[in-house]
């Protein structure tokens, strides 16, 4: 994969903000969670085709029920990336999962238990310390 230049990097930055403004605030899609972040998005350098990775915190079926809902509005959020930014094309938006937040939040929920079990070791083997 080549590396970004700085007027795409730039883009993507531009079509991420304005996909999230999209998603938190103008598509009444009740399938879409309010829980849902744009992660990450991939403008391709002909602005032909965009890649917009979704990261849903919830079940199972409100990620599958989020992506059926931002797939059925791609055409209104076409139009209004069209009318909010002033690109020479507008990119046909793919939608893709991304659990990487989710993962984060569980990974640090299993180190805070693990760094609370060996706490209540240490004070239980003091406790058998000073019982001598």
């Amino acid at each position: 994969m080549r590396k970004n230049s700085i007027k795409n990097t730039r883009i993507n930055g531009e079509v991420q903000k304005e996909l999230a403004n999209l998603i938190r605030g103008e598509i009444k899609d009740p399938r879409i969670s309010p829980w849902t972040s744009v992660v990450a998005v991939e403008v391709a350098p002909d602005l032909k085709s965009c890649k917009a990775y979704i990261s849903v915190l919830g079940s199972e079926e409100a990620r599958i029920d989020t992506l059926k809902g931002l797939n059925s509005a791609e055409g209104y959020i076409r139009r209004q990336l069209a009318r909010n930014l002033n690109l020479r094309n507008t990119p046909e938006i793919t939608f893709v999962m991304d659990q990487s937040i989710e993962y984060g939040v569980n990974m640090a929920k299993k180190i805070d238990e693990v760094i609370a079990q060996d706490a209540a070791k240490d004070v239980h083997s003091h406790e058998s310390d000073e019982g001598m």
